[in-house]
């Protein structure tokens, strides 16, 4: 079968993603698109295609973001509509998810779109499923984001095949990117975003683009962030044009991670009211955006909106329009925090941003006698589990040693045995933790929390993005990753909780003692000893000398 990308007409002869942000300092303007359900053929797959075309047919519109099953719900699959794009000569970025494919299949997806001649992959762990046929579909998430690019960094330097002889593979060449969601409102949501972030980057994210939002002040720490952590990738600011509808489904806090305030929604209603049910004022305000974005430094803007080809390109006339510095009052204008939100950084009185001076009252609660106290209301349970953690299961220790042998000896002793300390391990972890009898233990990894049990996503590499005032997008429940950052912060170890290689959970160990596995060398935590840690020395000690 040919490669589509054989029939490229080349219209307006667009470079490509990676030479634009990599070699260029063309301010890039993207556009997302979301996929229909049905076929292509349908009304609003026609719709969606004839958009998605009229995009590519003009010169300012530098790549196209196609979804993937976005909000959880069945559609058209993204290179359905992105073939027809790359025919065209247009840039796109295919969007894969963790939600509804295993690594197996993502790793198929994956060679089935670099035969097919697409180049850009956003790397997303994906929204929780909420319908399906007869009833709602089962989310798989075997592996997640941070995993999917680790994956795929591996592709583009040669996988090696399933030969005896270990041969490399052909690389793939994909410009790989993440997210990264910054609205946050507590610091145990936001700074273990920033972390998984560095993460991402250090996993093989060459771009980043973030989540919706209309706080300027937090889009100006992001960059800052950025520059502290000396996370050197492109990044694009996410611009979205509200409506009414919109704005009201954002603010109900139906899409994990998108914040529309009650200060903004009420303007929004406002102008609903006038004639043109306020476009003109939804265009502004995003126009306004991209203004900011290209000065506060973000290397292009990612606009999405349920708009007709003009409007899109209406936006950008308008960014054209302003002056150089208009973006500053811009920015003092679009400022819809939450209640009590946590910053990195102090605010700047005469920016109205943030300051390049690390936040006082963070630092404050980072000093040895708040942290005492913080130490003295840590549960007991966690206490004991770190005490018998570090005397037992930390290698190089006596008490590693001699359980090593022990079960070295179990292993040899019959499947009796192994069975009956297995039952006895597991009672012991449902009652401590509704262990799920995974075989490839995170608890360590992750405060003591289980991810297995305890995460929607099962995330083993930080948190997703689908947290609102720290509180899980199923259930309600506390995000352990927010537990997680609070319990290590009291230890001073926060910053280190994503220091560590890429976690994979082998599903061949499911069913079997945990334990064992992790003295005999069966677990991950054999296999990510000894890589260097993603975050790096960076992170170390950062915070504390600012």
């Amino acid at each position: 079968m040919k490669s589509a990308s054989i029939y490229r007409t080349d219209v307006w002869n667009k470079k490509p993603l990676r030479f634009l942000l990599e070699q260029t300092d063309t301010f890039v303007n993207c556009v997302e698109l979301v996929t229909s359900r049905g076929l292509i053929t349908e009304r609003s797959g026609r719709r969606v295609l004839d958009l998605a075309r009229n995009l590519a047919d003009d010169s300012q519109i530098h790549a196209l973001s196609i979804t993937d099953n976005p909000g959880g719900n069945a559609m058209l699959s993204p290179e359905t509509l992105g073939t027809d794009m790359i025919a065209r000569g247009q840039e796109v970025i295919i969007h894969l998810s963790c939600k509804d494919w295993n690594r197996n299949a993502l790793q198929s997806r994956a060679w089935k779109l670099a035969s097919e001649g697409f180049k850009n992959i956003l790397a997303l762990s994906g929204d929780c499923p909420t319908g399906g046929y007869q009833g709602q579909a089962g989310s798989v998430f075997d592996i997640d984001s941070v995993g999917l690019l680790e994956m795929y960094s591996k592709m583009n330097r040669g996988l090696l095949s399933d030969d005896k002889v270990g041969t490399a593979m052909e690389p793939t060449q994909f410009f790989l990117g993440a997210v990264v969601s910054n609205f946050k409102q507590l610091e145990s949501e936001v700074m273990p975003q920033y972390f998984k972030l560095a993460l991402k980057v250090s996993s093989g994210a060459r771009f980043i683009i973030n989540q919706i939002g209309y706080d300027s002040r937090k889009q100006d720490e992001l960059l800052k962030v950025m520059g502290h952590y000396q996370l050197h990738v492109p990044i694009l600011a996410n611009v979205y044009v509200l409506s009414r509808p919109a704005a009201r489904y954002f603010h109900s806090g139906a899409i994990p991670g998108v914040v529309v305030t009650d200060e903004l929604l009420t303007i929004v209603e406002q102008q609903a009211n006038s004639p043109d049910k306020g476009k003109a004022f939804f265009l502004e305000l995003a126009a306004k955006q991209c203004a900011i974005a290209k000065g506060l430094g973000y290397r292009g803007v990612y606009i999405g909106g349920h708009l007709k080809a003009d409007d899109y390109l209406k936006v950008l006339s308008i960014t054209k329009s302003y002056s150089t510095e208009d973006w500053r009052d811009f920015a003092k204008e679009i400022q819809f925090s939450q209640p009590m939100e946590f910053y990195c950084f102090e605010a700047d009185p005469e920016t109205a941003l943030s300051s390049n001076e690390l936040n006082h009252e963070y630092l404050v609660s980072k000093r040895s006698e708040v942290l005492e106290e913080s130490r003295k209301r840590l549960p007991l349970s966690y206490k004991i589990n770190r005490m018998v953690h570090d005397k037992v299961f930390e290698k190089n220790r006596l008490g590693f040693r001699i359980a090593q042998r022990f079960y070295e000896r179990v292993e040899r002793s019959g499947d009796r045995v192994q069975k009956v300390l297995h039952q006895v391990e597991h009672g012991f972890k449902i009652l401590g933790f509704d262990c799920r009898d995974c075989g490839d233990c995170s608890l360590p990894d992750i405060a003591f929390l289980c991810p297995e049990s305890q995460c929607a996503k099962n995330q083993r590499n930080g948190p997703c993005g689908g947290t609102r005032q720290g509180k899980c997008e199923v259930g309600e429940k506390e995000c352990i990753w927010s537990l997680a950052y609070e319990r290590l912060k009291a230890c001073g170890e926060e910053e280190n909780m994503l220091e560590r290689g890429v976690i994979f959970r082998d599903g061949a160990l499911k069913g079997t003692s945990a334990w064992a596995n992790n003295f005999l060398g069966r677990d991950h935590h054999a296999k990510v000893d000894g890589n260097d840690g993603r975050i790096s020395s960076d992170l170390k000690g950062r915070t504390n000398n600012s």
